[in-house]
């Protein structure tokens, strides 16, 4: 069996992140009180508490991009990873980097986005066609 990670961050309005994970992003929640809530992350245990986000810059270089850093992410099967993107771009997420594909044609081909949760989390969601490929060069 692969570990499931735990991440615990920072939203400023719990009830936000609830609507913004739970329905927007599909996770199921699990424990919560006042001041937190769990979600399950595609497979993974996020955690939730109210107080001052993290700072982001978008200082990671990516091909012609640059995107925020740091940041969370998940790797989808591809089929997954659109249906996401189908249902973001229905809920009229405003992207940081829209769906999009990078290192076409070669073996670690992928499909990336990135958005921020509503309280500016930044969040990249990757979709391979086939996931053996996540760590080739």
């Amino acid at each position: 069996m692969k570990s499931v990670f735990h991440l615990a961050y920072h939203v400023t309005d719990l009830e936000k992140a609830r609507a913004f994970y739970g329905s927007v992003l599909g996770c199921a929640e699990g424990r919560s009180t006042e001041t937190w809530v769990d979600f399950d992350f595609f497979g993974h245990q996020l955690s939730l508490h109210l107080g001052t986000p993290f700072a982001t810059a978008r200082t990671g270089q990516v091909g012609d991009h640059m995107v925020p850093m740091p940041h969370l992410g998940v790797v989808l099967g591809y089929d997954d990873w659109r249906a996401l993107a189908d249902r973001l771009e229905s809920a009229d997420v405003d992207f940081v980097l829209p769906p999009s594909v990078r290192f076409e044609g070669s073996p670690g081909e992928q499909w990336t986005m990135f958005f921020n949760d509503p309280s500016g989390n930044p969040i990249e969601v990757k979709g391979f066609r086939d996931t053996a490929g996540i760590f080739e060069s």
